[in-house]
C-alpha cells in the first residue's frame, strides 16, 4: 500500500521519529505542505492519506478512487468532509488523547499568566519601574489566587479532563457544561448557568455546527466581571469580535487564546488589534510539545496497522 502525508511540515518533524509510519506501509510520499491546487494530483493512486490541516472536500474524496483510509494527524475533523467519505467508502480515523499533557500545561500557562498579571509585571520591570521603586516591590496589578475559585469546562474529553485535574490540584472547584447540542447529563450545568458561576472558563469541545459561535456577546455578558476565558480548542467556537469588545469594555477580566478562526491570520483578526487589554494570543502551539507530536505519529501508525488488520481504530467516519 502507498501512503501520502500531505503536510508533514505542520508537525515540525525534525525532532520526530517517523519509523512507526515507515513500518506499517510499503511506500510513503512526504510533502512539507500542499496547496489546494496540488491535492488531487498528490493523492491520486494512494490508498492511505495523512493530513493535519489540508482540506479534503467531497470533490477530492470522490475523485480519489484508490483511497481507502484518511488519517487525520489531530483530533479535530473539520478539515475532512466526513459525510462524503462515508458515501464513497473511505474510512477516516483521528488521533485522540495525544495532547492531554501538552494542552493542559499550556492552558494553565495562560491561566496563571493572566491571574498573576505576569506580562504586566514583566513589562514594568523591563521599563525600569522596579529599579525606581521606593520599596522592595510594587503591586500595581491585582493578583488573583486560583484556590477556591471555580473552573468551568466546555468539552470533557481527554483534554478537558486533564485541565480539570490540574484545576483540582490548584484547589479550584470544577464545573462541567452540558454537551453543546447534546442531551442533558446529570452533574453537568446548562451553559448559561455555568457561565454565570465560573471564574475561569476553558473551552475544549470540537468545532461543529452546534459549537460554531457558541460564545458570543450574550454569553460573555453572563460571565463575571473578574472572569477569564481560555480557548485552546478551535477559533470559530468564540465570536472573536465579541471577545475583543468584551475585553475593551471590561465585561470580562481577561482571555487567553491559542486558536483563531483563520490560521495563519494573514488577513488580520479582531483579536490581533493592538488596543485589547488583558489578552494573550499564542500561535496554535498548545498541542505542540515534542512528546505530543511523537504520540501523533505513533497513533496514526497504529490506526493504519489496525485498518490493515481489519479492525479500524479511532474511526470518525466509516463506509456506509
Amino acid at each position: 500500500m502507498r501512503g501520502v502525508f500531505l503536510d508533514c511540515k505542520t508537525m515540525a518533524g525534525a525532532d520526530l521519529d517517523y519509523g512507526p509510519l515507515e513500518a506499517v506501509l510499503e511506500t510513503w510520499d512526504y510533502h512539507e505542505l500542499t496547496s489546494p491546487e496540488q491535492v488531487a494530483a498528490r493523492i491520486a493512486g494512494a490508498e492511505v492519506v495523512v493530513v493535519n490541516k489540508v482540506m479534503l472536500d467531497s470533490e477530492l474524496l470522490t475523485a480519489a478512487t484508490d483511497l481507502q483510509l484518511v488519517c487525520i494527524a489531530a483530533t479535530g475533523t473539520n478539515n475532512v468532509d466526513l459525510r462524503a467519505a462515508r458515501a464513497v467508502g473511505i474510512t477516516v480515523s483521528n488521533v485522540r488523547g495525544y495532547g492531554a499533557a501538552s494542552v493542559s500545561q499550556h492552558v494553565f500557562s495562560l491561566i496563571l499568566a493572566l491571574s498573576n498579571r505576569l506580562l504586566e509585571y514583566h513589562g514594568a520591570v523591563q521599563a525600569g519601574r522596579w529599579q525606581q521603586s521606593r520599596q522592595f516591590c510594587f503591586l500595581d496589578y491585582p493578583i488573583r489566587e486560583l484556590a477556591g475559585s471555580k473552573l468551568g469546562i466546555i468539552g470533557y474529553g481527554a483534554l478537558g479532563q486533564a485541565v480539570a485535574h490540574l484545576g483540582e490540584a490548584f484547589g479550584m472547584e470544577v464545573l462541567l457544561a452540558q454537551r453543546p447540542g447534546g442531551p442533558a447529563v446529570a452533574g453537568r450545568l446548562p451553559l448559561a448557568e455555568l457561565l454565570a458561576e465560573v471564574d475561569v472558563l476553558s473551552i475544549h469541545c470540537p468545532l461543529t455546527s452546534a459549537t460554531q459561535g457558541l460564545i458570543g456577546t450574550p454569553e460573555l455578558q453572563l460571565m463575571k466581571l473578574e472572569a477569564i476565558l481560555i480557548n485552546a480548542a478551535r477559533g470559530g467556537i468564540v465570536d472573536e469580535a465579541a471577545l475583543a469588545e468584551a475585553l475593551r469594555a471590561g465585561i470580562i477580566a481577561g482571555a487567553g487564546v491559542d486558536v483563531l478562526s483563520s490560521e495563519p491570520p494573514s488577513e488580520g483578526n479582531p483579536l490581533l488589534e493592538a488596543n485589547i487589554p488583558n489578552l494573550i494570543v499564542t500561535p496554535h502551539i498548545a498541542w505542540g510539545s515534542q512528546g505530543a507530536r511523537q504520540r501523533i505519529i505513533e497513533g496514526m501508525a497504529e490506526n493504519i496497522r489496525a485498518f490493515r488488520g481489519g479492525k479500524a481504530l479511532n474511526v470518525v467516519a466509516a463506509p456506509v
